[in-house]
């Protein structure tokens, strides 16, 4: 059995939304020089939907395909789908990472909640404050 899927193979060689925006409404950045994996997400808004998105990561090819697979799965979403996204989502629809690469996706799913943080934080929406861990508090990371 191969490492890695053919979808993750997919998203490394051919990642999706690759870039910045520069008028982004939300951005959000999360990473741990320790894991070696950053990722940084920028989101358009508009009537509360994510109209585009786009990813910076400096990592592995797991951390890659991650970022690129959860920008594919929250683009034209509302926002409040969007926070339903989960790492064992993005995992399952890259067909599964290895155990040692979860936190990938760990990291796709907070820098997604970290950009729609920084939205609402810059548009005065309040919000649950328990949808937002802290990054520097993960377990996965964070030692």
């Amino acid at each position: 059995m191969a490492l890695y899927s053919e979808k993750v193979m997919d998203h490394f060689r051919n990642p999706r939304n690759v870039g910045f925006l520069a008028d982004a409404d939300g951005v959000g950045e999360v990473g741990n020089a320790k894991c070696g994996d950053i990722m940084k997400v920028y989101l358009k808004i508009d009537n509360d939907t994510v109209s585009d998105v786009k990813f910076e990561t400096f990592g592995c090819g797991s951390a890659i395909a991650a970022s690129s697979m959860a920008t594919e799965m929250i683009k034209g979403k509302p926002l409040p789908e969007v926070l339903k996204l989960t790492n064992k989502a993005v995992a399952e629809a890259l067909d599964g990472l290895p155990a040692h690469k979860l936190h990938c996706s760990v990291l796709a799913e907070e820098a997604v909640r970290a950009a729609i943080k920084d939205y609402y934080d810059k548009n005065g929406v309040e919000y649950d404050q328990s949808q937002f861990p802290d990054c520097a508090s993960c377990h996965i990371c964070g030692e």
